[in-house]
């Protein structure tokens, strides 16, 4: 009889060792992170090391910090998923599991929400198959950050899943394209 209590022990994976994020106390962050879902995909939901931190896969698929810098503008491509905006870097930083880094602060042009729409990409096309991707969503603060690797888990997967946990930072900002720009007053 004890040893299948010692074989589930077994299986289980240790936690992921992630970075908290310099704003991971900000109570905005609880709603998001009490809202995660348990898979995404097929990538189960992990323990973490540090508050305001997830992990799905083993080994781990997706990393989420809330809590990080929002971005400004930026000239990265943003895709909009579900109505959340993510900027989005190739990081080439290796497998999700070594833990992100702090991406640097981006350079998307912004509106206020209430102004104007935002422009939406597919969300097929935000993170191509097989690289290492930091997203970081645009708009909100705090803001959250994923490293994906997308040679493992959909990108578009990942992003649609999220969409709701992450819509509980309200969105302050949107991205815009050039199209939305040609719009904008010539004096502000």
């Amino acid at each position: 009889m004890l040893a299948v209590p010692a074989l589930a022990l077994s299986a289980c994976s240790a936690p992921v060792t992630v970075q908290p994020a310099p704003g991971a106390a900000n109570p905005a962050c609880a709603p998001l992170m009490l809202a995660l879902p348990d898979s995404l995909g097929d990538a189960s939901l992990r323990k973490t090391t540090s508050q305001a931190t997830a992990a799905w896969g083993d080994p781990a698929a997706v990393v989420l910090r809330c809590g990080v810098a929002s971005p400004g503008p930026t000239t990265d491509r943003c895709v909009s998923v579900n109505g959340v905006d993510w900027v989005i870097k190739e990081t080439n930083a290796g497998a999700p599991d070594a833990g992100p880094s702090s991406s640097s602060p981006s350079t998307a042009s912004s509106v206020p929400s209430a102004s104007a729409p935002s422009a939406a990409s597919s969300p097929s096309a935000a993170a191509t198959d097989g690289g290492t991707f930091t997203l970081t969503t645009f708009g909100r603060e705090p803001a959250t950050e994923l490293l994906l690797d997308s040679g493992r888990i959909s990108s578009a997967t990942v992003l649609a899943s999220l969409s709701a946990a992450v819509s509980k930072v309200p969105a302050t900002k949107h991205c815009v394209g050039q199209e939305d720009l040609a719009k904008l007053p010539a004096n502000g």
